[in-house]
């Protein structure tokens, strides 16, 4: 039964295993620093810096890596640079810092030093190049001039001496002469002055004038630029011949060394002089030979008489020349070494390398420049010993990975490359993880010794016993295996143990990355026993190290002989008592011998072991050479190897660079005896140069010596050139390479001429180079075709020359490859191609890319033409056409390219109409319009004439405006406002004229106001806040419905612009309006002015009106506060005044704050003095105390900031008296005195002195010096009973203190128990020891006992006594402060003193309360805990938003309250605090729990917010309210009404902007949505609005499907409807059985509404229950403190989170809905307590009321249901029949075929049945009057959206949603009984449910009161006369009311055709007026019912319906024009309530 689960688990086991291996390779091959990498310079320091003292220098050292290197300066010797004050820094940034300095500070190791720099992270250290670092020290110099002895005829040299210590800073730059000549360096070299390169002058033929002008050199120093000129003249002194003289050199050195830099002049002088006058000729010689060639002069090598110049030197100009100056009379010449140095750079190849372990790594070093002396290399910044270009590591090892770094130099510089070396795979060298001990046994069991090693690869582990490896027999047993995790496990087993297995055991683990090994002794008792030694072979001059294998078990010593002679017997030998011999050094001669070991042990055994040791000698070379020098070719060559040294028999051998010589190269080798070997080469050849090696071998080793042989071999070539043809414009190369030695050196010429014959050097330039003897010809053109001279010479033979010619083969070309031609549509047309080239040229035709065939079309005919450079095509057009505007490219070919060129032919013609002619903006007299250019007939358009006309003109009287042709905008100005315009646009260019547009038609708009507010005044209320009041324009200057103010306020007397808030217009006649402006700075003037806007915008500014805000509090405190002391009880105090534009006031006086600094943190212990001045003496200060002070500004707006604060102590003084005094007698001749410390010690106790006096006697007073620390002294020698008066004086450094009271006392053999120490008060900190002293004295010894608190005390683990009788308390606490009392007591008298003990602990748990909130900030108010003891120092407050992090805030100790600002609008925040004081911080305070205010975004009046033209929709973003935290950015979304996916349009929109969305169609019907952003959430609103016609009409009304529209139109079927449903049948039946149920439905109502009206309190209920579903009114109020107000606590959504509705928040949820929990919403403004017009002038409030919740709820939510089984098809959450849910931000009004989205249905036993709530549609029976609801996303089938019979007789519920609701404190409790009346009807009840847009948890009422009354039977249709939401009712109400409250509002779009039988539910702007803003106005019935019409005029604060008699009329008369068949109950309606509007702008 058990095999299978024993197979499972060997199969776990294996797999478990695969993983590991599998996991292992994986991580192997992704090491984990792939992405990581050694350091890098970025930029490298150069290699010299040399700076003047006065500027000083930065040198950078930037490098890069990962991790990022550190920068480390160092000097040579690779010690690191450190800061040197003044002269040397570092800098953070790593730069190296020399600043300026004075000469007398000049430092040589600092100044003139060579640094380098060093970059260095975890990979490896790379160093930079040598930065040779030289300060110039400025200091005075001159420059001397020489006379120049010069013969006649010859030519002069006049030098500039400058002084050595600045010649390589100075240098020449010109020569002026006594008659004003002027020499500059120049390229003039015919002249008979020249400046040399080198700053000399040279004046050739000097004739006998010359000795008369005197010469002065000018110089300028190029670190200071200074220039000065020489100060002594130089002139010539000229000597006429006299007879023939010879070539003299005048400098006397006939050897110079010259060195130039790359691309510099040089000037090789040859100052020799003769007469007659001499020859000169140059010569160089050619490089490693005696031998050479006159010097080739040229353009760049010019000879002036002896001068040789060359210009741009280049390396190949380094070498010796030598100057040959012949007269008649003899010759000399000159010697002179020309190096150009070249710049060193460095580079290896390649830069990073990733090598495995064992693999060879390869590093090249490139290096270029001139002269490379060495090379060398460095790995990690250490060098590596190795000079040569490759570095080669043949097996790469761990620790071989780092930077490697190859550097080159010569004398003047160095260069540096570095590459990284990585190791690949994985290198874990072996390590022993696990290993056996050090054992000792006896013989017989056996023995298992293990070893565990693990690394990468695996290792494999050997054993050994006494260094001999062990191997397996029938004894030893060695196995292993590796485990799971990668360990190798090995073990040893030894059977049965006998005493000769003990020894010295070692495991030894090895891989190919390492070795490590462990060993132990295995000790096993028995006699001792030695194992045989092999003999031992060892080289002579190598030390020799043995251990005796000793088994056996105790030995008791080791010892090692020779000859019977105990070691060591010479000081080579050491003898270990472990049986290591060790022999230093070793000779055959000394060493040689048999050596015997011998163990013993105690008893006497002992055993010997002999080792035979022999000793081998290593060969000796003598070292040999070749001849001197290179060999000639055909030379006879030999060489002899000897070896005199080593043991035969020998083996001799010899190499040629490490190839054995074979026969055939003809050389020879001989042995000569045992001991030597000959080499010989009877004819030296090429081939033999190379290294020779002798090898000498035997058996001890292998000895070499090699030596070079050089042989002149003459050029020959590698590569010899030949003739090359090359294509034009390509890169040519010609390669020419030969060899030799010396090495030969290649260079090209060309022929002069187009033969060869004579050739001249190739002029070096940017598209001709020379690289190691390969011609580079860059670009090759036909100028470059020639015959070419490459040569090879090296001074052996005639040297290599090889001619060839370079042809260059040219492609067609075109001179112009594009030109643009024009033609006119209809004319002919030339197109014209010449190419030049190699003929045959062949040209075609494309166009467009197209080949061109004139067979297709006979428009086109091709011509050719040859000419003499190449070949004409012609392309004639016989008439042209507008397609012919195209591209046409004529390609020609050659056998050797081809090339293209391209006629862009323009065909023009007049242009097309102009399209798309839009309106952007529109005002009163201007409008804004946009087109879309027309085809331009490919000319230009010059212009477009803009065209309009009032639409009843004829298109002959029209205004003309005339635009550019570059535009697509124009203004059109001076027309009439409100005025119809027809407007069309014309285009033109060069060829004519365009038709006329499609005409647009545009309606212009109202005005700004043009009056100014009136009666302004400013007041200040306080420092940062003035009031503002005003009184509207006059009336006159409105020009339209005032909406608000801008009222601006800035800076008086500065530039800046105002800051404008907006203000709601207040509608009261002559009531003024104010705005208190905030956050002002204080003590300021400010500007205020005020402007009127309506919705076209802004009027005229007022008047500037300045005022200042109140005095304030300074700012900034007094500056620069410094305190002196001035005496021990005096400090002087003084500051600077604070900056006065932070005083904000006029200060009045300072106060300067000051208390003892130990005590500073208790605000009552503080000090205050006040003065005028800006110093002041504090007095009365307490001696040698620390003083903390702070002063302070103050204004008349009190006081200010206060400093910081200083410390100042006041100076020592002689300390008090002791403070208290005993002496106690000890015996008969000793008395112990101890006191007390001064109270006030008034600086540092230095000692007591105690004073001793006998009384009565004039005995001298004795005095006794103790130590500070020390509080008692005991007198002896005293006399008995003679009483001794004492005191006790204390003394600091000032000096001695005031005594002490006296005290007497008499020694006796009576000694009575007394405590000497005093009473005490201690103080303790919580958690330490605390110690309390009792000293007592008596004789017999006194018994101590304490008692705690007057409880006698017993010892415990934290308190006991000690010997002293002091008492110890451990880690003290908050309870063991109190009184301690201690008691001496023995035979003679007892005593007793108590201590005070303080405890200090840090402070518990403070009280945190809540004081104020604001948007961005909390208040909270902080208390300490009652129970604190220690001083509160202050608060530490902790706060963090619900999303975010823990903050925190140091709060002081006397603040009262603490702000945290700077917090999110809208939040949630947990706050807490500690408190700290010296002790430490204390314990946390609960949690508060809180937010911050300001809410969502709230909605703008829709006719703020749009305007609609016939093409495109205006934005004002600017109405949007931002519901007090600020507005981020709006999305905007389109559609078109019949459409499902909505179009964004910008996800980005910025606020205090508008917008306008463009491209709509004219009378089109659109969704408009728009979700508005703050910190507190968002708020999204959907808009319907249809664009005007073209003519600016507005059009009707959809019929979608609901009634709307025409009455007789086909009703249309919604999508679920079968197609057989003729709904024109269906809905008059439904209908019909509506009427009846209803019917029946108000008669039972009727019956129990009697039953029910005492539930509430009688016959309000006549009234209130029709208002039971409005918004709640002014003073609405919550209580939070209900406990049931948690149930609807839901989920807050985090500001800016996004989240979809959650179970529990304010949606309608299934959840909610079983529960039976309905929260009925208030306020539609609900942050404000009182309804105020100016808060919400928002006639159009989209999204925030339900259209006007009605007592017949036909508006209302759904029916929720208690139970839920249905769920609808991908829905993931439950969704309950007739349950509304709410999608973020939707609020469309639903299209009946749309409804299936997110109505749910009812369940299957629902069917339809009376209607409870639909008395009040008035309108035909049956018909769906509720579907104009907007309350959320109903999206229901309309036609019986609310019908619902609960047919198991349960609660039967409507949710009505209620108005937007974000403030937490308005739900209404005190009205509950009267808003949620609750009656039975029809078995169950109605709700009102909540609203759409729901934030606040605690907005909902108590469960138990959230019952709304369901209104039906009798009363529901006297009710709809007057109050249902169609009705006019509340029109007439509305025409009563009082006409001064009339408020203005934006007259009404035309009307338009509207459907009668809907006319109780239009969607007309004014009806939206009513239902959506009624929420928030009545409190009482809607209409006349139960009280007259006056006293509802009182219930409604709302003025804005209010219709003039003629705007009334005006609205019946346009209703009568419509469609006469609707129902009579709307004619009944009409009756009641005139005044119907019938037309539907853009109702939401």
């Amino acid at each position: 039964m058990n095999m299978p689960n024993e197979r499972l688990k060997w199969l776990t086991l294996y797999a478990a295993v695969a993983l590991i291996v599998c996991g292992s390779q994986s991580l192997a091959a992704n090491p984990p620093d792939a992405d990581q990498k050694g350091p890098v310079f970025l930029k490298e320091p150069t290699n010299r810096i040399d700076f003047s003292n006065s500027t000083g220098a930065e040198i950078e050292c930037k490098s890069s890596g990962n991790p990022m290197p550190e920068i480390i300066w160092i000097r040579s010797d690779g010690t690191a640079v450190g800061d040197v004050p003044g002269l040397r820094q570092i800098s953070s940034d790593g730069k190296l810092v020399f600043p300026p300095f004075r000469a007398e500070d000049y430092r040589q190791e600092v100044h003139a030093q060579v640094y380098a720099c060093l970059a260095r992270n975890q990979f490896g250290s790379i160093i930079s190049r040598d930065v040779h670092v030289r300060a110039v020290v400025s200091q005075h110099y001159e420059e001397d001039i020489h006379k120049a002895f010069v013969i006649r005829g010859n030519s002069a040299i006049l030098k500039c001496d400058i002084p050595s210590f600045v010649a390589d800073f100075v240098n020449v730059i010109s020569w002026h002469s006594d008659e004003q000549e002027n020499f500059y360096p120049g390229t003039e070299y015919d002249g008979k002055y020249l400046v040399l390169p080198s700053g000399e002058l040279h004046i050739r033929e000097v004739g006998p004038e010359d000795g008369y002008k005197s010469y002065q050199c000018r110089t300028k120093h190029r670190l200071t630029g200074e220039t000065r000129l020489s100060a002594t003249k130089g002139r010539l002194v000229i000597t006429e011949p006299v007879a023939s003289v010879g070539p003299r050199l005048t400098s006397g050195d006939e050897s110079r060394i010259l060195k130039v830099y790359l691309a510099a002049s040089a000037t090789l002088l040859c100052p020799a002089q003769a007469y007659p006058v001499p020859f000169f000729r140059w010569y160089k010689f050619i490089e490693g030979t005696t031998r050479k060639q006159a010097v080739v002069l040229n353009d760049r090598v010019k000879q002036v008489s002896g001068t040789l110049i060359i210009k741009d030197a280049v390396v190949e100009d380094s070498g010796k020349y030598l100057c040959v100056v012949n007269n008649s009379v003899g010759g000399e010449s000159v010697e002179t070494v020309l190096t150009v140095t070249a710049p060193l750079s460095a580079k290896i190849d390649p830069p990073t390398q990733t090598v495995d372990f064992g693999r060879p790594a390869v590093f090249t070093c490139q290096y270029t420049g001139n002269p490379i002396k060495t090379v060398s290399w460095m790995k990690d910044g250490k060098a590596i010993g190795h000079s040569e270009p490759v570095l080669r590591i043949e097996s790469v090892k761990k620790e071989d990975k780092g930077m490697y770094q190859c550097f080159v130099r010569n004398d003047q510089e160095s260069a540096e490359a570095s590459a990284e070396l990585k190791l690949g795979g994985r290198f874990d060298p072996p390590v022993i993880r696990q290993a056996f001990q050090e054992e000792t046994m006896e013989p017989g069991p056996s023995v298992f010794l293990k070893c565990v090693a693990g690394g990468n690869p695996t290792p494999e582990i050997s054993w050994e016993l006494d260094g001999k490896k062990i191997a397996n027999n029938d004894r030893y047993q060695v196995g292993q295996y590796v485990t799971v995790n990668g360990d190798v496990v090995s073990y040893l087993n030894i059977t049965s143990v006998h005493a000769n297995d003990g020894g010295l055991y070692k495991c030894i683990a090895k891989s190919k990355v390492g070795v490590a090994e462990h060993s132990a002794k295995l000790n096993v008792y028995g006699l001792p026993y030695i194992r045989q030694m092999e003999k031992k072979a060892i080289v002579a001059g190598e030390t020799l190290i043995v251990t005796c294998p000793v088994a056996g078990y105790p030995i008791d010593s080791i010892v090692w002989e020779r000859d019977n002679r105990a070691l060591p017997i010479n000081r080579k030998q050491k003898v270990f008592p472990n049986g290591t011999l060790i022999i230093e050094n070793v000779e055959r001669n000394s060493d040689q011998a048999t050596y015997t070991c011998v163990a013993k042990n105690q008893e006497g055994y002992s055993a010997r072991g002999s080792l035979e040791v022999q000793v081998m000698v290593l060969p000796r070379i003598i070292p040999f050479a070749f001849e001197e020098g290179p060999a000639q070719v055909g030379q006879y060559l030999t060489l002899h190897c000897s070896v005199p040294g080593g043991d035969l028999p020998l083996n001799i051998d010899w190499t040629l660079d490490g190839q054995q010589i074979s026969e055939d190269l003809g050389i020879t080798t001989a042995r000569v005896g045992r001991r030597g070997s000959v080499l010989t080469i009877e004819a030296v050849e090429a081939p033999h140069a190379g290294n020779f090696t002798c090898h000498a071998r035997n058996l001890a080793g292998h000895q070499q010596f090699t030596t070079p042989l050089n042989v002149y071999v003459p050029p020959r070539w590698i590569l010899e050139p030949t003739d090359k043809a090359f294509a034009q414009g390509s890169d040519a190369k010609v390669e020419c390479k030969a060899d030799g030695f010396p090495k030969p050196q290649v260079t090209w010429k060309k022929a002069v001429g187009d033969t060869p014959g004579e050739y001249k050097d190739l002029k070096k330039s940017d598209n001709i180079r020379v690289e190691e003897g390969t011609l580079h010809v860059d670009n090759i053109q036909k100028t470059n075709e020639g015959y070419y001279l490459c040569e090879a010479i090296n001074g052996i033979g005639s040297g290599l020359s090889a001619v060839i010619m370079i042809s260059v083969q040219a492609p067609p070309e075109f001179t112009e490859k594009l030109r643009n031609q024009t033609a006119r549509r209809g004319e002919p047309a030339v197109l014209q191609c010449e190419a030049k080239g190699e003929k045959p040229i062949g040209i075609l035709w494309n166009m467009n890319n197209m080949r061109l065939d004139p067979k297709n079309d006979n428009r086109y005919t091709i011509r050719e033409e040859i000419l003499s450079t190449g070949v004409m095509s012609s392309l004639s057009i016989k008439r042209t056409e507008r397609s012919d505007s195209a591209l046409f490219t004529c390609v020609a070919t050659n056998a050797f390219g081809s090339d293209d060129a391209s006629i862009n032919m323009i065909v023009q013609e007049v242009p097309e109409m102009p399209y798309a002619l839009k309106v952007l903006d529109k005002s009163g007299r201007s409008v804004q319009l946009s087109w879309a250019q027309p085809y331009d007939g490919n000319s230009p358009l010059d212009r477009y004439i803009i065209e309009f006309k009032r639409s009843r003109a004829s298109w002959t009287e029209i205004d003309r405006v005339i635009v550019p042709g570059h535009t697509t905008e124009a203004q059109v100005q001076k027309l009439s406002p409100a005025t119809t315009y027809n407007i069309r646009i014309v285009a033109e260019n060069a060829i004519g004229t365009s038709q006329s547009s499609e005409a647009v038609t545009i309606i212009t708009a109202e005005e700004a106001p043009s009056g100014k507010p009136q009666n302004i005044k400013v007041e200040p209320v306080n420092q940062t806040t003035m009031r503002v009041t005003w009184k509207p324009p006059p009336r006159t200057e409105w020009n339209g419905e005032i909406l608000g103010y801008y009222v601006g306020y800035k800076l008086s007397n500065t530039n800046s612009s105002y800051v404008f808030e907006t203000i709601n217009f207040i509608t009261e006649e002559g009531k003024e309006h104010n705005l208190e402006l905030q956050n002002l700075r204080v003590y300021t003037q400010y500007s205020v002015v005020i402007q009127a806007f309506n919705k076209i915008g802004a009027g005229p500014l007022s008047e500037e009106e300045k005022q200042f805000t109140a005095e304030g509090t300074p700012s900034q405190p007094p500056s620069d506060t410094a305190c002196t002391t001035l005496t021990s009880q005096t400090i002087r105090v003084g500051w600077v005044s604070p900056p006065l534009e932070s005083a904000n006031g006029v200060i009045k006086t300072y106060k300067v704050v000051y208390a003892p600094s130990d005590e500073w943190y208790d605000e009552t212990k503080r000090h205050y003095k006040k003065t005028a001045s800006s110093d002041t003496v504090l007095h009365g200060l307490k001696k040698y105390t620390n003083y903390t002070m702070q002063v302070l500004a103050t204004t008349a707006g009190g006081d200010g900031v206060r400093s910081v604060p200083i410390h100042c102590q006041t100076e020592p003084d002689v300390p008090e008296a002791p403070t208290d005094v005993k002496a106690l007698v000890m015996g008969n001749a000793a008395i112990l005195v101890s006191w007390r410390p001064p109270a006030q010690p008034n600086g540092i106790i230095t000692q007591y002195t105690v004073y001793s006096k006998a009384e009565g006697a004039e005995t001298e007073t004795k005095t006794q010096k103790v130590p500070h620390y020390q509080m008692s002294f005991e007198a002896t020698e005293l006399e008995k009973n003679k009483p001794y008066e004492f005191w006790v004086t204390a003394s600091t450094t000032i000096g001695e203190g005031q005594q002490s009271k006296s005290i007497v006392a008499m020694p006796s053999d009576q000694v009575p128990a007394k405590i000497a120490s005093f009473d005490d008060t201690f103080t303790a900190t919580f958690k330490e020891d605390a110690k309390m002293p009792c000293l007592a004295v008596g004789a017999p010894q006194p018994e101590i006992t304490w008692k705690i608190k007057g409880v006698e005390f017993s010892a415990n683990d934290r308190m006991r006594l000690l010997p002293d009788g002091s008492l110890l308390i451990k880690s003290v606490n908050r309870q063991d402060a109190g009184d301690y009392s201690c008691h001496a007591e023995n035979s003679i008298a007892k005593d007793s003193i108590t201590h005070k003990l303080i405890v200090l602990a840090p402070p518990q748990s403070p009280h945190v309360t809540l004081s104020a909130t604001t948007t961005d900030a909390l208040t909270v108010k902080l208390k300490p805990h009652e129970g604190d003891t220690a001083p509160l120092h202050g608060y530490t407050l902790h706060y963090k938003p619900e999303f975010g992090e823990w903050e925190t805030s140091e709060v002081s100790v006397d603040s009262q309250k603490h702000n945290i600002e700077g917090l999110f609008c809208g939040s949630r925040y947990q706050v807490y605090a500690t408190g700290f004081n010296n002790i430490g911080a204390g314990e946390a305070s609960d949690i508060l729990n809180t937010r911050t205010k300001g809410q969502k975004p709230k909605l703008p009046e829709k006719p703020r917010f749009i305007e609609v033209s016939s093409n495109s929709v205006s934005l004002h973003f600017k109405a949007w309210k931002d519901g007090g935290c600020p507005m981020s950015h709006f999305v905007v979304e389109s559609k078109k009404r019949d459409q499902i996916e909505w179009n964004q349009i910008s996800n980005n929109v910025k606020p205090d902007n508008n917008y306008v969305v463009l491209d709509l169609e004219p009378a089109t019907w659109y969704n408009l949505r728009i979700t508005a952003h703050n910190s507190a959430g968002f708020t999204v609103a959907e808009y319907d609005f249809a664009t005007l016609t073209v003519t600016g009409g507005t059009i009707a009304p959809l019929d979608d499907g609901t009634g709307h529209g025409n009455v007789h139109t086909r009703i249309r079927l919604p999508a679920w409807m079968p197609e057989w449903l003729d709904l024109n049948f269906m809905v008059p039946l439904i209908a019909t059985v509506v009427v009846v149920a209803v019917g029946i439905c108000v008669v039972c109502v009727a019956l129990s509404r009697r039953r029910a009206d005492d539930l509430r309190g009688g016959q309000k209920d006549v009234y209130y229950d029709v208002v039971y579903n409005q918004t709640m009114g002014p003073g609405a109020t919550l209580d939070k403190r209900r406990p049931d107000l948690r149930d609807e606590l839901g989920y807050i959504a985090p500001p800016n989170r996004k989240l979809p509705p959650v179970p529990g928040s304010n949606y309608n949820t299934c959840d909610r809905i079983k529960r039976g929990t309905v929260i009925s919403r208030g306020g539609l403004r609900s942050n404000h307590s009182t309804w105020d017009p100016r808060r919400n002038p928002n006639l159009y409030e989209e999204l925030k009321a339900p259209p006007v919740p009605m007592h017949g709820n036909h508006y209302g939510h759904a029916h929720g249901n208690a139970e839920c089984h249905y769920r609808h098809p991908g829905m993931e959450d439950e969704i309950c029949p007739y349950a509304t849910f709410h999608l973020l931000g939707f609020r469309e009004e639903m299209d009946p075929t749309k409804a299936m989205n997110f109505q749910t249905f009812p369940h299957q036993n629902g069917h339809a049945g009376p209607v409870p709530g639909h008395a009040g549609t008035m309108l035909p029976p049956g018909h769906p009057g509720h579907v104009h609801s907007r309350s959320g996303s109903q999206s229901m089938p309309r036609a019986n959206r609310y019908q619902r019979k609960n047919s198991q007789g349960g609660q039967s519920s409507i949710y009505t949603p209620a108005p937007e609701y974000d403030d937490p404190a308005n739900c209404a409790e005190e009205d509950q009984y009267r808003r949620y009346t609750r009656v039975n009807s029809q078995g169950g009840s109605l709700y009102s449910g909540p609203g759409p847009e729901y934030d606040d948890p605690a907005n909902c009422a108590p469960e138990e009161d959230q019952y709304g009354s369901q209104y039906g039977g009798p009363y529901g249709q006297p009710y709809d006369h007057y109050g249902s939401r169609g009705s006019m009712g509340r029109r007439s109400i509305g025409s009563a009311r009082n006409p001064g409250n009339g408020s203005p509002e934006p007259p009404p779009p035309p009307p338009r055709n509207h459907d009668m039988s809907n006319s109780s539910f239009n969607d007309s702007k004014e009806s939206n007026e009513i239902s959506e803003a009624e929420c928030d106005r009545d409190h009482g019935p809607r209409g006349n019912y139960g009280e007259d019409s006056n006293e509802a005029v009182k219930r409604s604060p709302q003025p804005k319906d209010q219709r003039t008699t003629e705007e009334m009329r005006k609205l019946i008369e346009s209703r009568r024009q419509l469609n006469e068949t609707g129902p009579k109950q709307l004619q009944l309606q009409q009756t009641n309530g005139a005044g119907f509007t019938a037309y539907d702008t853009m109702a939401v």
